[in-house]
């Protein structure tokens, strides 16, 4: 009996730490992709993503209704990451991980505030679908939400 309760014991600190470690190497990628954001290294991004990854983002209307989705894809953001002006800093600051993991998908919600030129400009969530393929965890999905109001900031 000792053995069978030290032995589900083992298991289930295991699987809990195997999870735990699956979800901290979930969280260093996105945080290694938003580090290549910050510094303008969009080879740092895309070490990080998966070569036709989908990026879009849903819109409300100004008058805060509907939603509609932007499919700018990955190129319109690398491009405006390559070319921003030196005289304008970007700063997402991810406030909240939630991640879920199943087997090689892994789904990161990630919290988030927008600083242009150390003003707040917006916030929302970025939801990140990853697969783990050759032992790493690479992005294939990102949508992200924008708003002005209903921020952790208001």
């Amino acid at each position: 009996m000792k053995n069978s309760i030290f032995l589900i014991a083992f298991l289930v600190t295991t699987f809990s730490f195997s999870q735990t470690s699956q979800s901290d190497e979930v969280k260093a990628t996105v945080e290694r992709f938003f580090e290549g954001f910050h510094k303008g290294d969009t080879s740092m991004m895309k070490s990080v993503m998966m070569p036709k990854v989908t990026m879009q983002t849903a819109f409300i209307n100004k008058k805060g209704e509907g939603v509609f989705v932007d499919d700018g894809g990955p190129d319109k953001l690398l491009n405006a990451i390559a070319n921003r002006p030196d005289d304008q800093k970007w700063d997402e600051r991810l406030t909240k991980f939630n991640i879920q993991i199943d087997a090689n998908l892994a789904v990161a919600w990630v919290d988030y505030e927008f600083w242009f030129n150390d003003k707040f400009s917006h916030c929302g969530v970025n939801s990140f679908h990853l697969v783990k393929t050759e032992g790493k965890w690479k992005i294939i999905y990102l949508i992200d939400s924008r708003r002005k109001s209903n921020c952790q900031k208001d």
